[in-house]
């Protein structure tokens, strides 16, 4: 065991290598490793035709998987309030007379005509499973598309019925909220979310609680970790698949001169260091796609040769956020935090 790397990880963590170690667990013996549906399994063929090039796997994930790859695609044009929403158009103030940003709306309306169809298409290529974090009235507005994510392999999870602030609300109001938006892609899709997205990751003192009640099992608004973990919410577990503003295409692309190519580079070179840390603990890299950004044909193009340069690599897998939430919650060595931040 190296010593100078164990100092470097948190008690928890290095408990959890300690009885890895001790017990012999592996993953893999885990029933629920088993049972997990639509997991992308990328692994090179030259890896699968030689065992000098398999993984160093130390049993954090199922099977032989090194490196779990979570992408959430955003699911939020025609959701968005008429005026006054973040865009790459200036600011402006319109008078009382004038109902809507024309501009703006255009821009979101691309997410749903073109974006999201080019990125299922691009998903269905690598056969790469995702989380789609969808706002109720987006799908409902276009149920057609709301019903092909969940029927092409999609998880569809909830991201409230429109763009609010639930930090503001009461708890009341919050629970009406969330479960309003629960009901609506769920009688678009016909699936039921389990995991939750508050708009720009803002909850309230109330959400957890809220979510645990309404049967939600994880919630992604937490970027602390590189890999899930568990809190208690009103002495239960409640699981967190955490998000990510670094690898997150609404922030390094949207109006801001960054271009495709920088978003790839970063990608890669965050990938690269997980990559290397797999081999000793368990790593989660989560990647943000919004339907309005990265489903435009050149970041489409920045996936594809990311997604090609992670399956070239041995024990990387591509999975939704439930599947990765349940893994989680049945696993001995998943991190436990005693505070909710």
């Amino acid at each position: 065991m190296d010593t100078h790397n164990d100092a470097e990880l948190t008690l928890a963590e290095a408990r959890r290598r300690k009885f890895l170690i001790q017990a012999g667990v592996t993953v893999g013996s885990l029933a629920v490793a088993t049972t997990l549906p639509g997991i992308s399994h990328a692994r090179s063929e030259h890896s699968m035709s030689t065992q000098h090039h398999s993984p160093a796997v130390g049993g954090f994930w199922p099977g032989d998987i090194r490196l779990v790859i979570s992408i959430s695609m955003q699911f939020e044009a025609g959701g968005q309030p008429p005026k006054g929403t973040d865009s790459p158009f200036p600011k402006v103030d319109f008078p009382a007379g004038v109902p809507s940003d024309p501009a703006t709306n255009t821009w979101f309306a691309y997410g749903y005509r073109e974006g999201i169809p080019r990125m299922l298409d691009l998903w269905d290529r690598h056969g790469v499973k995702v989380t789609s974090h969808m706002i109720g009235e987006a799908a409902k507005k276009h149920p057609d598309l709301a019903k092909a994510i969940v029927e092409r392999g999609h998880e569809a999870a909830g991201h409230g019925p429109r763009w609010s602030s639930e930090y503001a609300m009461s708890r009341d109001e919050e629970k009406q909220f969330i479960a309003e938006g629960t009901r609506m892609v769920e009688e678009v899709t016909g699936q039921r979310p389990t995991g939750y997205n508050c708009n720009w990751l803002r909850r309230g003192p109330n959400t957890l609680s809220l979510l645990q009640e309404l049967g939600y099992t994880y919630h992604i608004d937490d970027i602390s970790r590189d890999e899930p973990f568990i809190e208690q919410v009103n002495g239960k577990d409640f699981v967190v698949v955490p998000y990510t503003l670094r690898n997150n295409d609404i922030l390094l692309v949207e109006g801001r001169n960054y271009s495709p190519d920088k978003f790839l580079a970063q990608i890669k070179r965050d990938f690269d260091e997980l990559y290397r840390e797999a081999g000793t603990r368990r790593r989660m890299m989560s990647i943000s796609a919004h339907d309005r950004i990265s489903g435009s044909p050149q970041m489409v193009s920045a996936w594809d040769e990311f997604i090609h340069y992670a399956k070239s690599k041995a024990g990387v897998a591509f999975m939704r956020k439930d599947e990765i939430a349940r893994f989680a919650l049945h696993s001995p060595l998943t991190l436990r935090e005693s505070e909710t931040i």
